[in-house]
């Protein structure tokens, strides 16, 4: 009775052993996935609109979604405590590894650099169509339309002191509203912005107010505008 007393024990004992190193594995099983591993800078697909979280150890979706067809960078990988695989996105974003593809390359994600490629694109072809559609009209009114000023002498002399003071005496001048030249309004011009009819609208507004260029030159000296 004592043997088999003994033998007993000893049956206990061994059984308690393999128990606790079976534990023990657990343990350090669940510690090695719960690390995070540094990545190597891959890069994943979602083909989906895909959830993101705040954590991979107990995680809560953000409400944010990756958008379907976008590539993004890892910037970490880690294991949870039941084995699931995490990719971080950085700043607390994390998706779940079994809901993307990962690539395997080393490169930066390229679908924002083609977006802005597109994005410059557009823009230039917008302000390419808007620079021909505003030129096209003043190439056909420059070909069309003479005039000579009556402006001469010291009334001559007056007429291009203000358009220096005004514009540099540049036709392509623009400030606002105010165009050309002589800085009038272009509703004063009409939409037509060419060096003839600036040069007749000038000097009708001119008359029409001081009567003269030199009234006009007294005037903005005091004033600053005319």
């Amino acid at each position: 009775m004592k043997a088999k007393s003994i033998l007993v024990k000893s049956i206990a004992v061994t059984a308690l052993s393999v128990s606790g190193l079976v534990a023990i594995n657990n343990m350090n099983s669940q510690t090695a996935h719960a690390a995070v591993v540094q990545n190597d800078s891959s890069v994943f697909t979602a083909q989906s609109a895909t959830t993101v979280y705040n954590n991979y150890e107990n995680p809560v979706a953000t409400g944010q979604t990756l958008p379907s067809n976008s590539d993004w960078k890892i910037i970490k990988t880690a294991y949870d405590s039941k084995g699931q695989k995490w990719y971080d996105l950085g700043k607390n974003q994390w998706v779940k590894a079994n809901e993307v593809v990962k690539h395997v390359k080393h490169t930066q994600p390229q679908a924002q650099p083609t977006q802005n490629t597109q994005s410059t694109q557009t823009s230039s072809a917008v302000t390419t169509s808007q620079k021909q559609t505003y030129s096209a009209p003043q190439t056909t009114q420059k070909s069309s339309s003479t005039y000579t000023s009556s402006a001469s002498g010291s009334e001559a002399s007056a007429k291009e002191w203000i358009a220096s003071q005004e514009s540099g005496g540049s036709y392509g001048s623009r400030n606002g509203q105010y165009i050309g030249k002589y800085q009038l309004s272009a509703s004063y011009l009409g939409g037509d912005y060419s060096a003839a009819n600036q040069e007749r609208a000038a000097d009708n507004y001119v008359k029409s107010r001081y009567g003269s260029w030199s009234a006009a030159k007294s005037f903005w000296q005091s004033n600053g505008y005319y």
